[in-house]
């Protein structure tokens, strides 16, 4: 049964961030307010207090004035006003900081459950700059947008009503129906115009800088094959259009700001008039007509944050899009493993192979006949590909996540290392902790114990992406994770690659010494012959 209709992907985006610290952003966007209320409250009292004395001093009683009270009250609102601007942004950015962290976690998440083949196109540079470009365009959202719309609104309200009590209700209503209806006018239509140019700007920038990134890597190539010009050329070429677009985006925002600088002023001059119509037919005297003016000058400071938010709202929206995309209908529930079926089961056109408990399989033929793709399908990693497969008599998109992970390891052709030390490499993969006894077992299993004992052992730190390790040593890590799993099917892209024949055969040997019970299928361009391997499959036939 459906759940309703999904909200869009930048309102799933602000759900998000203002969800992730909900007490900071409140905090925040309260002091927000009050910044705004002591600016009206500041100038209002100065303005009351300068026409006061004027008229005072007119009148001959400027001795008798007391000055005391109002200039302690405009010392208390400069001095809180700058104690809340402190305040507001300390929360906001902290809150923003948080909510950001929220969304890179969310946005992990999102691409652990994705397919190898959609991950794969993840990697390269331009995708990843893109993705850090996007999250970093939403902080915008909270800063530059939510938290100012919600701050002008409520300060134009509580002015208003406070404003109504000194002034009555004639400027009160000039200042709060005059200005916001048609603020939000403006900046809809601000918003609308702006959206193009905005993602467009963002799509060119990102265009110039993968293509810059490109021609540096190739610049040898490009001059040798005389093709630097033409790229130099392009490069220029999407150079003048992002600062089209980009000049765009100005006039739009510069004719926001110009249509909201002529409503504050129109606004500004109505008060003036109202006021002075109130106080020539003596409903009101002149310093308190005043307030009405001056509260109406400093009520303009939210709107040029939230002009310029507005102005890029098409880029928020496009980076929204691209981090929140719409989920996939939710699956249904997830069949179960057939009882008896074999654990691991091929049957497509002209490939047919079945694996049980203790049984091992060879997978071979050429660079491009599909081995990877082959394992990665098995491994639930593509699950468009999963037609004439089986883990347990269940194609492996039919498996719940958690459970297939449980039965099924697979250990690619490039493996992955975090940095930190061989203890913690290998701790990844159980949740609780081994003891170091079995991660010295699979370690020697794997032919790593010598090399490691010479060096730090367990506490052997490696670098980034598990710098300090040759390929082969590398790749015998990640096997040795897996061994520690003991899985029911384990699947090997390559393990004896970059190895040597006597390693290679030790390994091979103690793998299926350790894991008797374990269904193998490897993936080899040499080394298929071993004794573990009682059965072939050649994909190149």
């Amino acid at each position: 049964m459906s759940g309703g209709p999904r909200p869009r992907p930048l309102a799933r985006a602000a759900r998000l961030l203002l969800g992730a610290a909900p007490g900071a952003m409140l905090r925040g966007a309260a002091l927000m307010v009050l910044v705004l209320l002591f600016g009206a409250a500041l100038l209002g009292l100065s303005g009351w207090f300068i026409t006061a004395t004027g008229l005072a001093g007119l009148a001959g009683l400027g001795i008798a004035f007391d000055t005391f009270r109002p200039g302690a009250g405009i010392r208390f609102f400069a001095l809180g006003r700058t104690a809340a601007r402190y305040g507001e942004r300390l929360l906001t950015h902290d809150a923003t900081l948080r909510a950001l962290a929220a969304l890179r976690v969310d946005l992990l998440g999102r691409l652990a459950r994705q397919d190898a083949e959609t991950l794969a196109r993840q990697r390269g540079e331009g995708a990843l700059v893109r993705m850090t470009s996007d999250v970093d365009a939403l902080d915008g959202l909270v800063l530059r947008v939510l938290l100012p719309g919600v701050a002008a609104v409520l300060s134009y309200v509580v002015s208003g009503l406070v404003l109504a009590a000194i002034a009555g209700p004639a400027p009160a209503l000039v200042l709060v129906l005059g200005t916001l209806p048609a603020a939000a006018l403006v900046l809809w239509r601000l918003a609308r115009r702006g959206a193009a140019p905005s993602a467009a700007a963002e799509d060119r920038a990102q265009a110039l800088r993968r293509g810059l990134i490109d021609a540096l890597r190739g610049r040898a190539g490009l001059v040798l094959a005389g093709g630097l010009p033409g790229r130099v050329a392009a490069l220029n070429e999407i150079d003048d259009a992002a600062r089209a677009e980009a000049r765009q985006l100005d006039r739009v925002d510069r004719a926001g700001g110009m249509r909201l600088t002529l409503l504050l002023t129109l606004v500004t001059a109505a008060a003036l008039v109202v006021g002075a119509l109130a106080v020539e037919a003596g409903r009101l005297d002149p310093a308190r007509a005043a307030i009405a003016l001056f509260v109406a000058l400093a009520l303009a400071e939210p709107w040029p944050p939230l002009r310029r938010g507005l102005a890029e709202l098409g880029r928020l929206r496009a980076a929204a899009m691209r981090l929140m995309p719409e989920d996939a209908a939710p699956a249904g529930e997830r069949s179960r493993p057939a009882p008896g079926a074999p654990l691991l089961c091929i049957d497509r056109p002209g490939l047919a192979l079945t694996l049980g408990p203790g049984e091992a399989a060879a997978l071979t033929g050429p660079s491009g006949a599909g081995k990877t793709r082959l394992l990665t399908a098995l491994a639930g990693l593509t699950p468009g590909q999963a037609q004439g497969l089986a883990v347990a008599g269940l194609r492996p998109d039919q498996w719940d996540e958690a459970a297939l992970r449980a039965r099924l390891t697979m250990v690619p052709q490039r493996a992955r290392l975090l940095a930190g030390t061989i203890r913690e490499n290998l701790a990844l993969a159980l949740a609780d902790d081994p003891g170091d006894a079995a991660l010295w077992a699979v370690l020697e299993a794997v032919a790593l114990a010598p090399t490691l004992r010479a060096r730090d052992g367990l506490d052997t730190r490696l670098g980034e992406g598990g710098s300090g390790l040759s390929g082969g040593e590398t790749r015998r890590l990640a096997l040795a994770r897996a061994m520690l799993r003991r899985p029911d099917i384990l699947l090997l892209d390559e393990p004896t690659e970059g190895l040597d024949p006597e390693t290679a055969e030790a390994v091979m040997t103690n793998l299926r010494r350790s894991l008797p019970d374990t269904a193998i299928l490897a993936a080899l361009h040499r080394g298929d012959r071993h004794a573990i391997f009682a059965k072939r499959i050649d994909l190149s036939l």
